[in-house]
């Protein structure tokens, strides 16, 4: 019986430039024709691809002593590249180190950004299109839940996601901050472009209701209000707009600033004592400095941002060593799951061959016994007992045992007259 071993080709963001990566990309129809053909390799029991913008990963289950010998002609043909050119590009991990790689991954450890969240859905959407195609078994199925409950334990039990790392995430966490609550404010953004985007997203999710998007191009303002339900204006109307909001975001590409001292000033002496909390994340500065001398303003710029991204990277690798722990002991017990499945049917086609024996020698001896109906449920009983009884050492034993001492198997076989596959 040739060992079971789980096993990863791939490449990342660190091992491959774009250039390269951006030849793997698999998506739709072009995703599935690949675990197909993957999945039709002689030597592959089971698979699944991981398909991202930073990293491509070929999940597999075989039983070859040399796993990666025919795969690698397989990634050639798929990413139109040399097999000389795939050593230098890809990973190629197996059994404990490809269990430990894949934990990692689902956890966040291993992205470009350590935490982010978008990769535990990524790992869930290739776990779903391999069992959608029918291309994972007893083993992907195990290692895939174990992975995505190993991510839950991490986020749960470690700061590792709790910090902002990103300058739009770091603004929305300054505003919860500043308010506490941001249901009930109204929040501007002022520019239309990624980081403007991104600030949007992270506001809807911390429950955000009321957003403005300004934009110099009102087209571009209202595509990003729409997609978020929120309203748009031109940047004509942002003195209407910086009146009636409580914070706003801007991230503009203009020359020159956006929001002067004197547009805010006056502004102020209509507002009362009602706070405004501006946040520049545009290089260079929409917002004039000297804005924070005016009272009840309150101004960030994306230096002051920078400090509390440093600061929280440096809280998410410390959280990082301890996700690190828990994922080693989730590897650990994975692994010895792993070797026990491997044995495993041995195991059973002892015990089918017990009840054989114990069935046929029944047969022959209960016909010559004037038992009654009741007698030979109490004789079928006590042999089941016995049969049982008898083979919980052994076995017991050969499962504790033969996940590390490979000797035991073929001991086991010879003892017991098992097949010799």
């Amino acid at each position: 019986m040739k060992e079971i071993k789980l096993c990863v080709a791939g490449m990342n963001h660190k091992t491959a430039p774009v250039e390269i990566r951006e030849r793997f990309a698999l998506k739709d129809g072009r995703l599935e024709e690949a675990i197909l053909s993957l999945n039709a390799l002689p030597q592959i029991d089971e698979c699944m691809i991981l398909s991202t913008c930073n990293r491509v990963e070929f999940y597999f289950v075989t039983r070859e002593d040399v796993p990666f010998k025919d795969i690698k002609p397989f990634l050639s043909n798929l990413g139109n590249i040399s097999i000389e050119e795939i050593n230098r590009f890809l990973y190629f991990k197996t059994q404990e180190d490809a269990v430990r790689h894949g934990f990692r991954v689902a956890s966040s450890l291993d992205s470009m950004v350590i935490g982010e969240p978008q990769i535990i859905s990524q790992f869930k959407t290739a776990f779903s299109k391999a069992k959608e195609l029918g291309t994972a078994g007893v083993v992907i199925n195990r290692f895939c839940e174990t992975a995505l409950k190993v991510s839950k334990k991490v986020r749960t039990e470690t700061a590792i996601a709790k910090n902002a790392v990103s300058i739009s995430f770091a603004a929305v966490e300054l505003a919860k901050k500043i308010f506490c609550q941001l249901y009930d404010k109204n929040v501007a953004i002022i520019g239309a472009g990624e980081m403007a985007e991104l600030a949007v997203k992270h506001l809807i999710n911390s429950g955000v209701n009321n957003v403005f998007v300004v934009n110099r191009t009102l087209e571009r303002a209202e595509k990003l209000a729409k997609e978020f339900g929120g309203k748009a204006f031109s940047l004509n109307e942002l003195e209407k707009v910086i009146k009636k909001s409580d914070i706003v975001i801007s991230s503009t590409g203009a020359p020159e600033y956006v929001l002067t001292y004197d547009l805010i000033n006056t502004i102020m002496k209509d507002r009362s004592s009602r706070p405004l909390f501006l946040i520049d994340i545009a290089v260079p500065r929409d917002i004039d400095p000297e804005i924070d001398k005016i009272d009840n303003v309150y101004l960030f710029d994306i230096d002051n941002l920078k400090e509390v991204v440093e600061a929280n990277l440096e809280e998410r690798k410390r959280a990082a060593k301890e996700a690190e722990e828990i994922i080693e002991g989730c590897v650990k017990r994975f692994v010895h799951w792993l070797k026990e499945y491997e044995v495993a049917p041995l195991i059973v086609e002892l015990k089918q061959k017990a009840e054989q024996i114990r069935k046929q020698e029944l047969e022959k001896r209960l016909s010559k016994l004037n038992l009654t109906d009741e007698e030979k449920a109490q004789v079928e009983y006590l042999t089941q007992i016995i049969i049982n009884k008898l083979l919980h050492t052994p076995i017991t034993t050969f499962r504790q045992k033969a996940p590390e001492e490979k000797t035991y198997i073929q001991v086991f076989k010879e003892i017991f007259g098992l097949s010799k596959d």
